[in-house]
């Protein structure tokens, strides 16, 4: 009995075109959510700006009438604030990565920064960065861990150094944490880390994969600090970062005539940012807004001109960069690069 051979498919006559596959149409799922993530920061930006409009127009017209100069030299310091992100996620990782497309995923991440709380977004960015330069998963997850811990380490610093060498600042008692507000942040700590130790004893399903992302952290770790220059990159690029940003709120207070020193500025900022930093908001919008001001007019500056100087570094530094960070954002995930 001999076996008869299926009939194979009929050659396409000349002139017509075989059917699209699923992944090769148009409206595959793949393919929608792609140019949906690519519209995405645009309708985000749209959003908030209706949203938030008030205070865009208000600032835009502070600072239409404030000194140019000064207003460049914010904008300069704004740029240079996105290379030293670079700069400490280079050296948040022993993989070498693509200094201009580091360079970009940073300035898109920033645009992303600015509508998720807790710096969620950017780390969402970066961590999509790192995968598409082919970083493991793990090892993508512990360098934003080594990020975002470096970062408020270097920033105390940072603090304890400005209040040494400025001990006539001391002074100001009344800037510092009371007794209430460490205990409620050391009980929220003492709260994080038992609930890990508690989620990692009984959930097994979280035992394994938690063991390898501290294992992995641990050995980057020590890799890192084994190179002089990733070490320079990430504590380095992490102690400037609060001096640049406090830089920018300088030059906007200076070109609307703040009557503060830039080391009273940066105080300010510092000691702002470590009150109430830990407050979800998006791009620490909001709570460290407040606290800088009062800070600022604690220091002696007027109500009314602390307040446009932190509304105008705002403009300068998420208004002005937004729709390009979004735009950038939106090509690298069109070109497959996040």
């Amino acid at each position: 009995m001999t076996t008869v051979p299926a009939p194979s498919a009929a050659p396409a006559e000349p002139g017509t075109h075989s059917p699209l596959t699923p992944a090769d149409s148009p409206y595959a799922p793949a393919r929608l959510a792609r140019h949906a993530l690519t519209l995405l920061p645009l309708v985000l930006i749209g959003a908030w700006a209706a949203a938030d409009w008030h205070t865009v127009r208000d600032g835009a017209a502070r600072l239409a009438s404030a000194d140019p100069w000064w207003l460049l030299a914010g904008l300069f310091f704004t740029c240079m604030g996105w290379v030293c992100a670079a700069v400490v996620r280079q050296g948040a990782i022993p993989d070498r990565l693509p200094p201009g497309l580091l360079l970009a995923s940073q300035f898109a991440a920033g645009a992303a920064n600015q509508v998720l709380p807790a710096s969620i977004g950017a780390h969402a960015v970066t961590l999509r960065f790192l995968q598409s330069q082919g970083i493991p998963l793990a090892r993508g997850t512990a360098s934003l861990a080594l990020y975002s811990l470096a970062k408020p380490v270097a920033k105390t610093v940072v603090l304890l150094g400005f209040l040494v060498a400025f001990p006539e600042l001391l002074h100001l008692g009344e800037l510092l944490p009371d007794r209430r507000t460490w205990v409620l942040v050391a009980a929220g700590v003492v709260t994080a880390l038992v609930t890990a130790a508690v989620l990692m004893t009984t959930v097994r399903a979280l035992r394994r994969p938690l063991l390898g992302f501290v294992r992995t952290a641990l050995t980057d770790a020590r890799i890192l600090h084994t190179r002089p220059s990733r070490v320079l990159a990430l504590w380095g690029g992490a102690a400037a970062t609060p001096l640049l940003q406090a830089s920018v709120i300088a030059s906007v207070g200076f070109a609307l005539g703040l009557p503060l020193s830039w080391t009273q500025v940066t105080l300010a900022l510092l000691l702002a940012s470590t009150a109430v930093g830990a407050v979800p908001a998006p791009g620490g919008i909001g709570p460290v807004d407040a606290a800088l001001v009062f800070t600022m007019v604690t220091f002696g500056a007027p109500m009314g001109l602390a307040a446009a100087t932190v509304i105008g570094y705002r403009v300068l530094t998420v208004w002005v960069p937004l729709l390009p960070g979004a735009l950038v954002l939106s090509i690298m995930v069109q070109r497959k690069i996040l």
